[in-house]
């Protein structure tokens, strides 16, 4: 994406219309080469304007009926999020769904069952799952997927951990990075909300 495609998006992209829910993509600046410079800002990130509590208790009722109609649709046990982006998005799906979440951290603790994966275009580039999800049917939350590395790299993770990966539910899947034939080639169903 060149700084014009970006100079030509002054308003956010509205998708559907019957949701109102919008996102676009913001250069990010003094990142360095090996961050990614583009970050999608939406409506739930409180970074364009204020997000009132139906705006959240929406679009995770959004984000698990997109889920729950997706043909390889199975009921998770739990829900993991990822820091910093996918917590607000996994509470909003833990709220609609009724299911319990548990969340990875860019935070190396002293703790047991730990895991770890990488977020490749980070500054921080290290993420920790916590606790024993042996045997549990996970559904991985994020607010927005790119190229797809960093799922991919929890999925490989989770599965060596015994863990089955039932989906992954992003808000927004941006194209620009090609992503879903990566998750695919995993067996891994991705469903988004909306498209960039």
């Amino acid at each position: 994406m060149t700084t014009e495609d970006l100079l030509a998006e002054p308003s956010m992209n509205a998708v559907p219309e019957d949701l109102g829910y919008r996102a676009r993509r913001v250069r990010r600046l003094g990142v360095p080469p090996q961050t990614r410079d583009i970050r999608i800002v939406h409506e739930l990130d409180g970074i364009l304007d204020q997000v009132h509590p139906s705006t959240l208790l929406r679009t995770g009722n959004v984000l698990w009926d997109v889920w729950s109609r997706h043909p390889a649709f199975t009921t998770p046990d739990l829900l993991l999020g990822l820091d910093a982006g996918g917590i607000l998005p996994t509470v909003a799906v833990a709220l609609a769904s009724d299911l319990p979440y548990r969340l990875a951290w860019k935070l190396d603790l002293d703790l047991p069952h730990k895991r770890r994966f990488t977020e490749p275009h980070a500054r921080r580039t290290e993420v920790f799952t916590y606790g024993d999800l042996a045997g549990a049917r996970v559904l991985i939350i994020d607010d927005e997927v790119t190229t797809g590395n960093t799922l991919a790299n929890l999925v490989t993770v989770l599965r060596d951990s015994a863990v089955e990966v039932t989906g992954i539910a992003c808000l927004i899947e941006d194209t620009a990075g090609n992503a879903r034939p990566l998750l695919e080639s995993l067996g891994v169903p991705l469903c988004t909300v909306t498209q960039l």
